[in-house]
């Protein structure tokens, strides 16, 4: 499993760096803070495969980072991806805001 840091992170962003973000909270977490990307809950995912840009690194988000590790194998190889298309965010969103700010 690939984890990347906040720090990381943002300097991806801060480099324009092609990469999608996904954010896996419910849909009212996101609504109260979010870092950007797209929001897919994580009871939706399997059912939105499709919103998956496969042409570009993946980061998965939540409010740990546990939920999404747990769902990048299955991720991994319904899309026949490689380890390195695909992300987690260490400590998830509310550590991104703690380390980076919004």
């Amino acid at each position: 499993m690939n984890v990347i840091t906040p720090t990381e992170l943002k300097a991806k962003i801060d480099k324009n760096e092609p990469f999608q973000l996904i954010d896996v909270r419910e849909e009212h977490e996101f609504e109260d803070f979010n870092i950007g990307g797209i929001n897919i809950p994580l009871g939706q995912i399997f059912n939105s495969l499709d919103k998956i840009e496969q042409d570009k690194p993946v980061i998965f988000a939540c409010n740990t980072g546990r939920k999404t590790a747990a769902i990048l194998h299955t991720i991994k190889r319904k899309l026949n991806l490689t380890n390195k298309s695909l992300y987690t965010l260490e400590g998830g969103v509310p550590n991104y805001i703690a380390e980076i700010g919004d």
